[in-house]
């Protein structure tokens, strides 16, 4: 992975600094991945009676690629496991951000639930994710509990600390899929967004042959994904992904909570933001791979967030 950090292009006061860095850009309509049946692939659910100029599409989301934020920053957070029977489970968070020249990067680490029953206490979870048009990941502790391991697209979905968060929620690869078709223009939640239905590539569809596609939607004035959909067998949305809000830290906007949702089981894991630091600038090796195993400080000055 290239970790030489660069000075992203664009910068935007309103642009939502979170591990969903909030772009995307295709490169018009790909072949179909060999490994994927035509028969699983969902048609484009047009919003206008025509199809929409695929080329102001594009534009759309190249142009969000190119925003980012104003230098790297941190969260800290809740996710709350919610789920449909059983009581709610609360794990604590931590959350460093930033972008280097492939794309989005996010350094995440969670307090998984302590096992009284068989002494074990709450065990740190550690991931680290590189966005873009070449996406990566890792995690740690392995099953050896010491050593970083990379995350392939077997390991990709596969459960954070006992949440329905995986690398593939924080890595969000979906977002620079070239097999694209721009649905237009709609309205969600009464506000106007433009929708996208995004075909997952050869290795991602051998190991999730049900996931046919990724729909979502991009709010224009926020520039934020505001919901992202995986799309199942006679569009049947089998997980979603939604954006809970936007808080105003000085005068930028940034995303006060997530949650995602199983729709097939209806347990939510929400995401909930209780501090913030922003324009910081950390050194390289935060995003370094073969540092994950070592520990890190939060910055010493934080914008607490209300309830």
């Amino acid at each position: 992975m290239d970790t030489h950090r660069s000075t992203p292009s664009r910068q935007t006061a309103r642009a939502v600094c979170l591990f969903l860095a909030l772009a995307l850009s295709i490169g018009g309509l790909a072949p179909v991945a060999e490994a994927q049946s035509r028969l699983n692939r969902p048609a484009p659910r047009y919003f206008q009676l025509t199809p929409p100029d695929q080329a102001e599409g594009a534009k759309i989301l190249r142009e969000m690629r190119a925003l980012g934020p104003d230098g790297d920053y941190f969260f800290e957070f809740e996710l709350r496991v919610l789920p449909r029977r059983g009581e709610e489970l609360r794990l604590p968070g931590r959350m460093w951000g930033g972008r280097n020249r492939e794309g989005p990067l996010t350094r995440l680490s969670v307090i998984a639930p302590a096992s009284p029953a068989d002494g074990v206490t709450g065990v740190e979870q550690r991931v680290l994710v590189q966005g873009g048009a070449r996406p990566a990941a890792w995690r740690w502790p392995a099953a050896d509990g010491a050593t970083t391991i990379a995350v392939d697209e077997a390991t990709l979905f596969a459960p954070l600390a006992g949440t329905d968060l995986s690398a593939f929620d924080l890595q969000m690869p979906f977002l620079y899929w070239t097999d694209s078709v721009y649905e237009g223009k709609t309205r969600l939640n009464n506000r106007p967004v433009d929708t996208f239905l995004l075909y997952p590539p050869a290795a991602i569809a051998t190991h999730r042959p049900d996931l046919a596609g990724m729909r979502v939607y991009l709010d224009p004035e926020y520039r934020a994904l505001v919901r992202a959909e995986q799309i199942g067998a006679d569009e049947r949305v089998l997980k979603s992904f939604s954006l809970g809000g936007l808080v105003k830290i000085g005068e930028r906007w940034l995303p006060r909570s997530f949650e995602l949702r199983d729709e097939t089981t209806r347990n939510k894991t929400r995401f909930v933001i209780t501090a913030a630091a922003l324009g910081l600038d950390f050194a390289g090796g935060v995003f370094d791979p073969g540092n994950l195993s070592g520990g890190l400080r939060p910055p010493t000055t934080l914008t607490r967030l209300n309830e």
